[in-house]
């Protein structure tokens, strides 16, 4: 794989299946997932992803937004987005289908990476 490729949009919802509905209703996506925390919707190539926010205090703080993309390495793209001056928000994780790391770049927001297993 070359370079990063954008897996989708992130936002966070106080109530997700209502936020499903909003965009599926009023701008036409289609739902592939739909649960009580989580929801994947797609319009054309584009994928938006909907999260419980886990308090109103990650809502207030700019949590919202983030972009999540896929690297063929994720301890190298860490590296050079910390070069480059981001942060990385917690440590990489490691989990059963891959590694995921969260970083703010240097406006502060929020990129996901993720390095398939």
């Amino acid at each position: 794989m070359a370079g990063a490729s954008l897996r989708w949009i992130l936002q966070l919802h106080r109530n997700v299946p209502e936020a499903a509905r909003f965009y599926s209703q009023g701008l036409d996506f289609t739902v592939n997932v739909c649960t009580h925390r989580w929801a994947e919707l797609q319009s054309g190539p584009v994928k938006l992803a909907l999260m419980q926010a886990p308090n109103d205090h990650v809502l207030q703080k700019g949590y919202s937004s983030s972009l999540s993309f896929t690297v063929a390495d994720i301890n190298t793209t860490v590296t050079k987005l910390m070069a480059l001056g981001a942060e990385l928000d917690g440590p990489i994780k490691y989990e059963i289908h891959g590694k995921v790391a969260a970083m703010r770049c240097i406006d502060g927001h929020m990129l996901g990476l993720y390095e398939p297993a």
